[in-house]
């Protein structure tokens, strides 16, 4: 007899799955971790958070835990001016003046 989980999809309402129909993603972060499954319904990838509880409960319903890591530079405190869209084209445009990436290159052995 397989397991049945049920889980709400947000168009379609509720849905009963297997547990081969559901992504559980574990994260070293735990507030980043989620499980995901397609909904037969509306053909739609649904992605929910999964905490702890969550977590033990797809397990126990003989869901397969897959863990991923956060990378460290993703967790590192930002500083300095955010970069926007006119700093995004500035250097889309630079891009197109061949000389610009050796210039950069030039100035850094300099410094």
């Amino acid at each position: 007899m397989t397991t049945q989980i049920k889980a709400t999809c947000p168009d379609c309402g509720e849905v009963n799955l297997t547990p081969d129909d559901v992504q559980l993603m574990v994260c070293t972060v735990q507030t980043l971790s989620y499980y995901a499954f397609d909904c037969a319904g509306c053909v739609r990838q649904v992605r929910k958070p999964a905490d702890e509880r969550i977590v033990s409960l797809l397990k126990s319903g003989g869901v397969r835990v897959q863990r991923w890591r956060v990378p460290a530079e993703a967790l590192e405190e930002k500083s300095g001016p955010v970069v926007d869209y006119d700093d995004v084209l500035d250097f889309a445009l630079a891009l197109g003046d061949t000389d610009f990436l050796a210039d950069l290159a030039r100035a850094a052995r300099i410094s």
